[in-house]
């Protein structure tokens, strides 16, 4: 069901002088992530001019996208991007969960509820 996969998308500004450090540290979060049985999608995204890098997740549902935020990628490697690395645009698509909405409140993340579409 459409109404039940979440989505979201962070945008990050690597610091000065630490762009590889990003690339390495985004490559260990993909590598994570793709081990979860709910991750649909993990997709970098980079801007023409290599300085702004956007993260794109998709998960089947709430419990993916928990399971996703107390496993290694956000509790172990988040912490490590954040020192090099600056979120400046934080977005969720659907409903996270109670527990996801607390984590990210933090962020400044900007909740979105499902209210119609098409998925295929």
């Amino acid at each position: 069901m459409v109404e039940q996969v979440v989505r979201l998308t962070v945008e990050l500004t690597p610091n000065d002088g630490q762009i590889e450090a990003f690339k390495s540290l985004a490559e260990t979060m993909t590598a994570v992530s793709k081990g979860e049985p709910g991750t649909m999608g993990y997709e970098w995204f980079a801007s023409s001019d290599g300085k702004r890098f956007r993260l794109v997740e998709t998960y089947v549902d709430a419990a993916a996208i928990e399971a996703h935020f107390m496993g290694a990628a956000v509790q172990v490697h988040v912490p490590n991007l954040m020192g090099c690395a600056t979120v400046t645009g934080f977005e969720i698509y659907g409903d996270p969960g109670a527990k996801v909405t607390e984590m990210v409140s933090g962020f400044g993340a900007d909740i979105f509820q499902y209210t119609m579409g098409i998925g295929r």
